[in-house]
């Protein structure tokens, strides 16, 4: 027999780090930055950045404005926390075409949403705060093939009728949001449902790197109306959340009723943690992950963005101490919070969106065509980074 402990064998490849394959994977990331920043020559580029952020990101960004010839400035705030973009600001917001930004307010201020409506583009950088992440096999991930696989999954929402989606789990998670048919052609009309990558229309709203796809569910369901009751009720048991070292040991579920967290169970310190902070807290967004090389177990800042993966977006009652304490410069503020889950089973009426924590639309054969032009579709598209 051989021996296994310690083994000294190599039974598998190794990383290739030769300079001429690590160079083209270089510039296929580079390819992929370029057409994302769809910048054009009479853009006028406004960079909403915050003192954590690595400054290369702001000079990579800058520098393709001003090769394209289009004008540029550059805001610098101490925080990305923002909850809405401040009075002082808005004149350069008024000011641009095309706005880069670190701050939370991005996706959810009402006055950014009007912005865009105005047909003002829009590009979030929550994944992309170090120049290096270039350099990563989720920045070279074809970006219109994450395209298709959201186009892949949007297929499968029932047409024309109203539905449930439902989410389980082995642990006992048991929530229903009732869909109706209005709310579904809300949700798929946003620009990254459409499979929209690049910031290249009028309204666009997009992240880079290409990770976080669209949201299975959030406001914009209902028009971003904060009178709306959404019919969201039961249980979920997350895994894991932002701001704890690692999963959770003890069963934890988090009581949804009437678009309300009414109660977390539980024993145990983390349950005690949970509770003080997400009774009376809403859930605004569901993340899915859509990029198969996004690492599948990093989650944080704000994912996992693996395929399949789930973030319950949770906006809190009142700013929380504990979020505070353990991440006092989290890219995003003490009043939101993200539960975490890998092995979710999501169903869209009789559509099962994800399986398990596989990401359905990973098997679309369109998706798997569209996979074919780059390479190796199981390679591509099944093989996760950890």
């Amino acid at each position: 027999m051989i021996p296994t402990d310690p083994f000294p064998g190599i039974g598998l490849p190794q990383t290739n780090t030769l300079d001429t394959v690590q160079t083209a994977e270089y510039f296929a990331a580079m390819e992929n930055f370029s057409r994302v920043f769809a910048i054009k020559p009479d853009d006028k580029v406004l960079f909403l950045a915050d003192g954590k952020l690595d400054p290369r990101v702001i000079h990579a960004v800058t520098g393709l404005a001003k090769a394209r010839g289009a004008e540029h400035r550059v805001y610098m705030s101490h925080t990305t926390q923002h909850t809405n973009v401040p009075e002082e600001v808005k004149p350069l917001v008024n000011w641009a075409t095309f706005v880069v930004s670190t701050w939370f307010c991005s996706v959810i201020d009402p006055y950014c949403i009007g912005q865009r409506k105005r047909g003002q583009r829009w590009i979030k950088i929550t994944y992309f705060r170090n120049l290096d992440l270039l350099k990563t096999e989720q920045a070279r991930f074809p970006v219109d093939l994450v395209g298709d696989i959201i186009l892949g999954t949007a297929r499968q929402f029932p047409s024309g009728q109203d539905f449930d989606l439902h989410f389980a789990d082995p642990r006992g998670t048991d929530l229903t949001i009732n869909f109706t048919s209005e709310m579904k052609d809300n949700l798929l009309k946003t620009t990254r449902w459409a499979g929209q990558m690049k910031a290249d229309s009028p309204g666009a709203y997009v992240h880079y790197l290409p990770t976080h796809g669209p949201n299975l569910y959030d406001r914009t369901s209902v028009d971003n109306d904060d009178s709306v009751v959404v019919p969201i009720n039961g249980v979920v048991y997350p895994e894991w959340a932002i701001g704890f070292e690692k999963p959770f040991e003890d069963r934890i579920g988090v009581i949804f009723k009437d678009d309300r967290i009414t109660a977390v169970e539980g024993d145990g310190e983390t349950a005690d943690i949970l509770r003080d902070m997400l009774v009376g807290g809403q859930l605004i967004e569901l993340g899915c992950g859509f990029n198969p090389k996004a690492p599948r177990y990093t989650i944080y800042p704000a994912g996992s963005n693996s395929p399949g993966v789930l973030h319950y977006g949770i906006d809190l009652e009142k700013p929380n101490d504990y979020i505070r304490r353990v991440m006092p410069e989290w890219e995003e503020p003490p009043v939101h919070m993200d539960l975490i889950s890998f092995d979710s089973t999501v169903t869209a009426g009789n559509a099962t969106l994800i399986d398990d924590g596989f990401l359905t639309s990973l098997k679309d054969p369109e998706v798997v065509a569209a996979a074919e032009k780059y390479g190796d579709p199981v390679d591509l598209l099944e093989r996760w980074p950890d």
